[in-house]
C-alpha cells in the first residue's frame, strides 16, 4: 500500500472520528439542556467529547496548512488561487458563526435571566399566598359550621341525637360527622357512605388542641389522592357533671382547588432550586456552546481546506495543458475527471484544442488563398481605367492602382506609406483632392459620393468620387476606400448633345416668326404714326419701339443658344439689375389681366454688378414666364421679384416666387435638367437655361417649395466679374449649401 493511500485513508478516518465526536457532543447537549441533573454528571463528558473532536481536526488543519504553505513558496500552479479560495471560505464560515455565537450566548443568558426574574418569583409567591388565602377561607368556614352543628346537638336529647346527627350532616354537605365521649369513645356518627366502617378516632393532635383552644381545622389526605377538611370543636351546654362531648366532621375539598394548590406548592419549590442553580447554569450553558461552536468553527475550516484542494486540482490540470499549448503542442489532452461542470470545462479544454489544430491547418491554407487572392485583385486593380485608392485612419495610402496616378497626375503606386496630404502640396490636382477628402474628414458618414471640379494649367476636371469606410478592428485600423473616375469628357459631351438639340428647337419653334412680326410692327408706325394725336402717336410709337426692340432681343437669344454648343464668350458689362428688372416687369405689367400680379421689391441700395445685360435680360423674362404661367387661371395670383444684396457675402440675390401650385417633389429635384417641364406646351428649356446663365457668370440658382404654398427662385450672382478659369469647386459647394 503506498504513502499516498496511507495519509487518505488517515485523514478519512480523523474526519469521520470527528463528525461522529462532533454529532455525539450535540445529541448530549440537547438532552442535558433539558435535564439539569443529567447536565450535572454528563458536563464533564461533553467537555472531553467537544476536546477530543476539536483536536482532530485541528491536526488536519495543521497539516493542511503546512502542505498550502510549502505549495505558495513553491509556486506550484493553483496554490494562490487556493489560498484566495481557502481565505474566502474561512471569512464566509467563521463570520456567521462568530455572530451565531455572540447572539446565542446574549439569548441564552438573556433567557436564564428572565427565568428568575423578581416579577416571577413574585408571582409565583403571591400565587402560593392565594392559594393559602382560599384554604384558609375554607377552613374557617368549615369550622364555623362545624361550631352551629356542635350547638344545636348540645339542645338535642340524647334519644334524638343519632337523628339530629344524621340530618344536620346532610345541611353541612359533611362527608361524616361522629360525637366522641371521654376516651375516644364514639357517641353518635353520621356517615354518607353507610358501608363505611366504624371513624377512627381524631389523633392525638387534634385532641391535644381542642384541650388548648377549644377547636380543630386542618387538611387530611384521602384515600382517593385528594384533601378532606378535619374540623373539630367541644359540645357546649352540657349537664354538669356529664362527660365532655367533642364533635369531628369530615368535609370534602374541591379536587379543582387541592390540584391548583399542588401545582402552585410545586412550582414554587422548583422555582427555589433554579434560583440554587441559576449562576452553575449559565457558565456551563455558555461554556459548552462555545466548545460546540469551536468544534463547528473548525470543521468549516477544514471543510474549506477540502473543498478548495478539490475545485483547484482540475484546475491545475488546465493550467498545465495551457502550458504545453502555448508552448506549440497542440496534441495535449487532459483526462476527464468528473460529470460536472468542471468536467464540462475538461472536455470543453480537450474540444477547443482539437478545434485550434484543425483551425491552425486552415490557417495555413487561407494564408496561402490570401495571398493568390491578392495577386489577382492587384492585376484587376492595374487594369482598370477608373481610379481606386486604399487609405489607413491618418490618409496613409495602403494601396493604389495606376489609373488612380494618371487621373491624379502622380506616380501613387510608388507611394505606398505616405500619407495624400504630404504629396499632395507638388501636385496641384492631388492638393485639390486632398483639400475635397478633407471636407468629409469631420462627418459621420460612412459612405459617401460627390462630384469633384479640379483645375490645373490644361483647364477643368470633372471627378465623380466616392468612398467607403472601411471596418476596423485591434489588429488594424479602419480606413476608407476611394473609388473615383474623371467625367470631364463625358459631362462635355452631354451638354453638347443636350444644347444642340436646344438650338435646333429654338431655331424652329422661335427664329422663324421673329422677321414677320417686325416687319408687322415697322408697318403699323409708318401707316398710323404719322395721322394720329400727339398722345396717341407716343404710345404707339412706343409700343411699336417696345415689339421691335424685342424681336431683336429675341433674336439675338436665338442666336446665342444656337451659339450655345461652342461657349461663346460673355459680354461683360456694368449692369444696374434693378433698372434691368424694372424694364423686364414693365413688358408684364402693361397686360390688363395681370395689373395687381406682379410686384416688385428692390433694394435701392443695390449696387451695379459685372454682368451680361442681354442674359440677364433673359434669365428674367425667362423666370417671370415660368411664375405667370404657374399662376394662370388664378383669382387671387401673386408674383413677387425682389433683389437684395447678402451682407457677408460678395453677391447680390435676385428672388422671383410666386403662389402657384409648386413644383412636385419628382419635377423638384429635376428642375434644371433640359425638357422637364409639367406644361402642356412648355419645351422644359427655360430653368436649364436660367442655370447655364447662372453658372456662366459665377452664381449658384437653387428653387423651392415655399411652406405657404408656390414656388421660390433663388439667383445669387457675384457683385466683381469672375474670369472663366475661376475655380467652380467653391460655386459646386455654395449651391448644395443652399439646398441644405
Amino acid at each position: 500500500m503506498d504513502v499516498k493511500r496511507i495519509r487518505r485513508l488517515l485523514a478519512t478516518g480523523l474526519i469521520a472520528s470527528a463528525v461522529l465526536l462532533g454529532l455525539s457532543a450535540l445529541a448530549l447537549l440537547s438532552r442535558t439542556s433539558q435535564n439539569s441533573e443529567q447536565f450535572g454528571r454528563l458536563n464533564d463528558l461533553l467537555l472531553l467529547i467537544n476536546a477530543i473532536g476539536a483536536l482532530v481536526l485541528l491536526i488536519l488543519i495543521v497539516g493542511n496548512l503546512v502542505r498550502l504553505l510549502r505549495d505558495y513558496r513553491g509556486h506550484i500552479p493553483g496554490a494562490r488561487l487556493k489560498a484566495r479560495m481557502l481565505a474566502a471560505f474561512i471569512v464566509l464560515a467563521v463570520a456567521p458563526l462568530v455572530i451565531v455565537w455572540f447572539f446565542a450566548v446574549q439569548f441564552l443568558n438573556r433567557g436564564i435571566d428572565n427565568w428568575f426574574d423578581v416579577e416571577i418569583e413574585q408571582g409565583l409567591g403571591a400565587a402560593l399566598e392565594l392559594s393559602r388565602n382560599v384554604l384558609d377561607v375554607r377552613l374557617r368556614d368549615r369550622l364555623s359550621r362545624t361550631r352551629r352543628i356542635a350547638r344545636q346537638i348540645s339542645k338535642a336529647p340524647d334519644s334524638a341525637l343519632v337523628p339530629t346527627l344524621s340530618r344536620l350532616r346532610r345541611d353541612a354537605g359533611a362527608l361524616e360527622i361522629t360525637v366522641y365521649g371521654d376516651t375516644a369513645r364514639i357517641v353518635a356518627t353520621s356517615s354518607r357512605d353507610p358501608a363505611a366502617l366504624l371513624p377512627r378516632p381524631p389523633p392525638d393532635d387534634v385532641t391535644m388542641q381542642l384541650r388548648r383552644s377549644g377547636s380543630y381545622v386542618g387538611l387530611d389526605s384521602a384515600a382517593d389522592g385528594g384533601y378532606q377538611i378535619r374540623a373539630a370543636v367541644r359540645v357546649p351546654g352540657r349537664r354538669p357533671g356529664s362527660e365532655t362531648l367533642l364533635l369531628q366532621a369530615i368535609y370534602p375539598l374541591d379536587k379543582r382547588i387541592g390540584a391548583l394548590t399542588d401545582s402552585v406548592e410545586r412550582s414554587y419549590t422548583r422555582y427555589g432550586e433554579l434560583v440554587f442553580l441559576r449562576e452553575p447554569l449559565r457558565y456551563s450553558f455558555t461554556f459548552t456552546l462555545t466548545l460546540v461552536v469551536l468544534l463547528s468553527l473548525l470543521a468549516a475550516v477544514y471543510g474549506a481546506f477540502f473543498f478548495a484542494r478539490r475545485l483547484v486540482a482540475p484546475i491545475q490540470s488546465l493550467v498545465a495543458g495551457t502550458r504545453a499549448v502555448a508552448a506549440g503542442n497542440l496534441e495535449t489532452r487532459l483526462p476527464a475527471s468528473s460529470h460536472d461542470e468542471v468536467g464540462f470545462l475538461i472536455d470543453s479544454f480537450n474540444d477547443m484544442i482539437q478545434r485550434l489544430a484543425d483551425a491552425r491547418e486552415a490557417a495555413r491554407g487561407s494564408a496561402q488563398q490570401v495571398e493568390r487572392e491578392r495577386a489577382r485583385l492587384a492585376a484587376i486593380l492595374a487594369r482598370l481605367s477608373t481610379g481606386v485608392i486604399a487609405t489607413e485612419r491618418d490618409g496613409s495610402i495602403r494601396i493604389a492602382n495606376e489609373a488612380a496616378g494618371a487621373i491624379l497626375g502622380v506616380d501613387l503606386t510608388g507611394c505606398v506609406g505616405q500619407r495624400l496630404a504630404d504629396i499632395g502640396p507638388d501636385h496641384p490636382l492631388l492638393a485639390q483632392f486632398v483639400d475635397a477628402l478633407d471636407s468629409h474628414a469631420g462627418a459621420d458618414a460612412t459612405e459617401w459620393r460627390e462630384e469633384l471640379v479640379l483645375r490645373d494649367e490644361t483647364g477643368r476636371r470633372v471627378l465623380v468620387c466616392a468612398a467607403t469606410s472601411l471596418p476596423s478592428d485591434e489588429a488594424q485600423a479602419g480606413g476608407q476606400v476611394l473609388v473615383f473616375d474623371d467625367v470631364t469628357a463625358l459631362l462635355q459631351a452631354q451638354r453638347d448633345a443636350a444644347w444642340g438639340e436646344v438650338a435646333r428647337r429654338l431655331a424652329h419653334e422661335i427664329k422663324n416668326p421673329l422677321t414677320p412680326i417686325r416687319l408687322s410692327a415697322e408697318r403699323i408706325r409708318r401707316r398710323y404714326l404719322s395721322g394720329m394725336q400727339d398722345m396717341e402717336a407716343e404710345v404707339l410709337d412706343r409700343a411699336t419701339h417696345t415689339i421691335v426692340q424685342q424681336v431683336e432681343a429675341m433674336r439675338d437669344m436665338v442666336n446665342a443658344f444656337s451659339e450655345y454648343a461652342r461657349a461663346p464668350e460673355l459680354n461683360i458689362s456694368t449692369v444696374d439689375l434693378n433698372q434691368l428688372v424694372r424694364e423686364v416687369a414693365y413688358l408684364y405689367q402693361s397686360r390688363d389681366s395681370q395689373q395687381s400680379v406682379l410686384q416688385l421689391e428692390l433694394d435701392d441700395a443695390l449696387e451695379p454688378i459685372a454682368a451680361d445685360a442681354v442674359r440677364m435680360r433673359q434669365l428674367l423674362h425667362n423666370l417671370i414666364r415660368n411664375s405667370m404661367e404657374a399662376l394662370d387661371g388664378r383669382q387671387d395670383a401673386r408674383l413677387v421679384v425682389a433683389t437684395r444684396r447678402v451682407t457677408d457675402e460678395a453677391f447680390v440675390e435676385l428672388t422671383v416666387q410666386d403662389n402657384g401650385p409648386g413644383f412636385d417633389a419628382e419635377t423638384l429635384d429635376q428642375a434644371f435638367e433640359p425638357y422637364v417641364t409639367t406644361k402642356a406646351k412648355g419645351t422644359g428649356l427655360g430653368l436649364a437655361i436660367v442655370k447655364k446663365l447662372v453658372e456662366e457668370h459665377g452664381g449658384a440658382v437653387i428653387v423651392e417649395n415655399l411652406a405657404e404654398g408656390g414656388a421660390c427662385v433663388r439667383v445669387r450672382l457675384p457683385r466683381r466679374p469672375v474670369s472663366r478659369d475661376h475655380d467652380e469647386r467653391d460655386t459646386t459647394m455654395h449651391r448644395r449649401r443652399e439646398r441644405a
